[in-house]
Order: structure tokens, then sequence, then C-alpha cells
């Protein structure tokens, strides 16, 4: 029983934060069409299609996921080296655990950017001149 709630522990919070990690990518993401709006609509306007403003945003938001995923990286090899050097525990870092770990990262970006993406391409040019 013991082992069961430990595992459900250990399962549940890299989860939450994920999923807090993914709405703070989202938020950032919706301030960041919200504050270019008008570029929005000057490039809608000089002919840009709704997929480079897609890209646009998507390749954004890749970008930030990657770094986290790759700060997250640097940290989870730091962190073992440090356990290592004081407790004399030896810890192993798989290479397939990292990479899936920052697979799900730039994934979560791609994913949780994609409503900013679309929300940007969908504003219709007129209106996203309009505003201030």
């Amino acid at each position: 029983a013991t082992a069961r709630i430990l595992h459900v522990q250990l399962v549940s919070i890299p989860f939450i934060s994920l999923l807090l990690g993914s709405i703070v990518i989202m938020n950032i993401m919706l301030a960041t069409v919200t504050e270019r709006t008008r570029e929005i609509g000057i490039r809608r306007a000089l002919g840009a299609k709704q997929r480079h403003i897609v890209r646009q945003f998507l390749v954004e938001t890749v970008v930030l996921s990657c770094s986290g995923g790759a700060l997250g990286v640097a940290v989870g090899f730091l962190i073992p080296q440090v356990i290592t050097a004081v407790s004399d525990n030896l810890t192993i870092i798989r290479s397939g655990h990292v990479l899936v770990a920052f697979g799900i990262s730039a994934g979560v970006g791609v994913a949780f950017g994609l409503y900013p993406a679309w929300r940007a391409a969908n504003m219709d040019p007129v209106e996203a001149l309009r505003h201030e």
C-alpha cells in the first residue's frame, strides 16, 4: 500500500508540473499575440498567409519550450552529480530518459502553442490594424 501511494505521488507531481508549465507557455504566447496584434495586422495586410503567421508563432513557442527543456536537462545532469558528491550514492542518468523528457518538452510547446498561433492567424487584418 505504501509503495502504491509513493508511485501515485511520483507520477502525479511531474504531471502537475507539466500541466502548469504548459499553461504558462500558452499564456505567454497569448500575451505575445495580444501585444503584437498590430504587427500581425500589418503582415496580413501586406500579404502574409495564415500559415506564415502560424509558423512564426509555432517557431517562437518551440524555441521557448526547447530552451526550457534544455535548462531542465542541464539541471537534471547537475543534481545527480551533487547527490553523488554529497552522499556517495551513485546516480545513473539514462540517455533514453533524457531524450524522452526533452521530447515531451518540445511536444508540449507545440501542442499548447497551436491555439495562440491559430488565434493570431485568424485575426481580421482591418481589426488588427485598428488595435491600439
